[in-house]
């Protein structure tokens, strides 16, 4: 039996590095601080990020901690085997725990990472997200801060609040390839509704408006609500890029907004315009 699961398992991890299996030919394959830092300058990125271990919600403080140790070793290692201009962030780990996570923040950013991200488990909750941040934000001063995986409407504005520059999530295209599009206040947008429709919906069959009436997006200027309901139930392909378009332009837009907002000390009022329905 325990043979068994070993054989189920995708990855192997140890001090090392990764170990897996190619997902087209079961080859063996290894992935290293070293060859993960050259892969990302291979590819140009303006910002990579440090290798890490990503613990589950479910690992105990034991693991966490092992973890967030190996994660340490591997940001030296990675800092060591950077040899470009792109901007290379160090991660915070330490999952659900205060201890691990302030001892993490504090010794990653000692290292001279050109800005930092926080990762891994950010526990089971909102309210824990909140106390992880809050945790971690007064060791990363003077440089950016990237929130790992993070993409809610809500979630935008609360790590905003809390000194979060910049984030990452794939919710805008998943959301989109399901028929879930985003809309704002001024279209019924809330927090009750997650300020999205489901085009599924039977009412939008006739429904000549564009998503959002506000976005800018080439899908809202170009076609409707129905049109796009139209091509989602025939299974058109061209549903997921449009509707993808719309999702990714509608984030970005909201992160302008929110700019202008700082710049103009209105991040209080635009938070209350989209967050107290």
């Amino acid at each position: 039996k325990k043979a068994a699961e070993k054989e189920k398992k995708l990855a192997f991890v140890n001090d090392s590095g990764v170990r897996f299996r190619s997902h087209i030919d079961g080859s063996p394959l290894k992935l290293t601080p070293e060859i993960s830092i050259r892969i990302q300058e291979n590819l140009g990125a303006d910002i990579i990020l440090a290798f890490d271990e990503c613990t589950s919600p479910l690992s105990d403080m034991a693991y966490t901690k092992k973890a967030m140790e190996r994660t340490h070793r591997w940001a030296k290692e990675c800092i060591e085997a950077h040899s470009t201009k792109q901007a290379l962030f160090g991660i915070v780990q330490g999952g659900r725990y205060k201890g691990l996570r302030l001892k993490s923040a504090e010794y990653i950013s000692s290292l001279g990472f050109d800005g930092y991200a926080i990762g891994g488990s950010l526990g089971k909750s909102k309210k824990d997200m909140h106390n992880i941040i809050d945790w971690c934000m007064p060791y990363l001063k003077e440089k950016p801060v990237h929130l790992l995986g993070i993409g809610g409407i809500d979630d935008l504005f609360e790590g905003v609040e809390r000194g979060i520059d910049i984030f990452d999530c794939v919710s805008a295209t998943r959301l989109a390839r399901r028929g879930y599009l985003y809309i704002g206040p001024e279209d019924k947008g809330n927090a009750k509704n997650k300020f999205r429709l489901n085009l599924e919906n039977a009412k939008f069959r006739e429904d000549n408006r564009p998503i959002n009436k506000s976005c800018d997006c080439y899908t809202c200027k170009n076609f409707s609500r129905a049109y796009l309901r139209h091509l989602m139930i025939a299974n058109e392909l061209l549903f997921y890029r449009l509707a993808s378009i719309h999702n990714v332009r509608f984030i970005l837009k909201l992160m302008e907004n929110m700019r202008d907002a700082i710049d103009d000390n209105k991040f209080s009022s635009l938070k209350r315009k989209w967050l107290s329905h």
